[in-house]
């Protein structure tokens, strides 16, 4: 099954906690914006995008099934 990252950048801060769990899947750069990287990750990094999804303090992140 595909999934996609959804993030509410009205809500994200750009603390960069997801990127420590995820690297390869976010970035906040040197102008403070988070990116995503790869918007729809495979199943292989599906255990990192979760565990991103749970300590983002805003819970700007989510995962849509598709």
């Amino acid at each position: 099954m595909s999934y996609r990252i959804v993030v509410d950048f009205d809500l994200c801060e750009s603390n960069a906690i997801c990127m420590q769990v995820a690297p390869e899947v976010f970035e906040v750069r040197d102008d403070d914006f988070l990116y995503i990287l790869d918007e729809t990750p495979g199943e292989d990094q599906r255990a990192k995008v979760d565990e991103a999804v749970q300590r983002c303090p805003k819970q700007a992140i989510s995962v849509a099934e598709d």
